[in-house]
């Protein structure tokens, strides 16, 4: 059942923990440890460096699954990438290896049934770690990319595959199987009763998981692709700018500058060539030699620069 409350800033943290114990893990990975007294949960976040905000985005959506982040520019992609770093080494090096040596001390090894139950579990392991290795390896180096403004042109957050529906239908077949395998002996049965419930939490804190990269994580990223594409264009037009100058304008010749109106004005090389009594190849020339001059390599920057220089009206341009 969900809690229904929305946690703030002045709350205190031990008041949350109480109240949802679940999140106790949620804690390591943000980087925050145990010991933190009264603290709010503002104070207790700016003591570890932690984005307040971010923190209880995770946690109240952990907690009620309440998200309204897709365009929420105060989530903090540093911090959520910390997180699901943190998380996953939780889980590959703490959390599966943990279930599985419960596994094994519940088990009779001698039966067949029992080791075709931790085959299962080890197939469900194997899948869950390339998935997360992948993300490890190609994922997180791109958003690391977009936050330090330069973003790897091979990839973006559309090709960000998963795999969680084909892992969750392998741990269902391990739970049944370990369900309809319970052995007679008592002590036996209460290790795998153990065991079957810490299966059931983690099945639990992997689907919160992938709903938080699904629905706070990948909106996060894709808001940072936009900013990045915007900020690109911003770089480029000033730059175009900066190179229009009086320098770069002196640079040109005459005829350098005729033949940039022309094909600002939308004529192909012939009819440049035409309209100024000069080769094909004499045009080609003299364009070769503009995008050397200006690192101009295309119709709409020299477009700009014209504009920009007084070389054309904008009224005159089709845009």
């Amino acid at each position: 059942m969900k809690n229904l409350k929305m946690y703030e800033p002045t709350d205190k943290m031990i008041s949350l923990i109480k109240d949802n114990y679940s999140v106790l893990q949620a804690l390591g990975s943000f980087g925050i440890n145990l010991g933190f007294g009264d603290r709010t949960v503002q104070e207790t976040c700016e003591f570890n460096h932690v984005d307040t905000y971010t923190f209880l985005a995770v946690i109240n959506f952990s907690i009620n699954d309440f998200t309204s982040y897709e365009d929420d520019e105060q989530i903090s992609v540093p911090t959520l990438l910390h997180y699901l770093k943190a998380s996953h080494a939780y889980y590959l090096d703490f959390q599966l290896p943990f279930i599985r040596r419960e596994l094994e001390e519940s088990l009779d090894k001698n039966d067949q049934l029992a080791n075709l139950i931790l085959r299962l579990y080890d197939e469900y392991a194997g899948e869950i770690r390339r998935h997360m290795k992948y993300e490890e390896k190609t994922l997180f180096p791109y958003v690391e990319s977009l936050i330090e403004g330069k973003p790897m042109n091979d990839y973006n957050i559309e090709t960000f595959s998963k795999h969680h529906e084909q892992t969750d239908k392998m741990l269902r077949e391990v739970k049944l199987m370990i369900i309809k395998y319970l052995p007679t002996d008592s002590h036996l049965n209460n290790k795998l009763t153990a065991t079957l419930y810490d299966i059931y939490n983690n099945e639990e804190w992997l689907r919160q998981h992938a709903e938080v990269e699904d629905r706070i994580f990948a909106p996060a990223i894709q808001r940072l692709e936009r900013e990045t594409k915007q900020q690109d264009v911003s770089r480029n037009i000033s730059s175009m700018v900066f190179k229009g100058g009086t320098d770069n304008i002196e640079l040109l010749s005459d005829r350098e500058r005729d033949v940039i109106i022309g094909v600002v004005q939308g004529m192909q090389n012939k009819e440049i060539a035409d309209n100024l009594c000069i080769s094909i190849n004499t045009v080609i020339t003299h364009r070769r030699n503009i995008a050397r001059k200006l690192q101009i390599h295309s119709a709409a920057g020299l477009t700009i620069y014209a504009i920009v220089n007084g070389l054309v009206d904008i009224s005159s341009v089709k845009l």
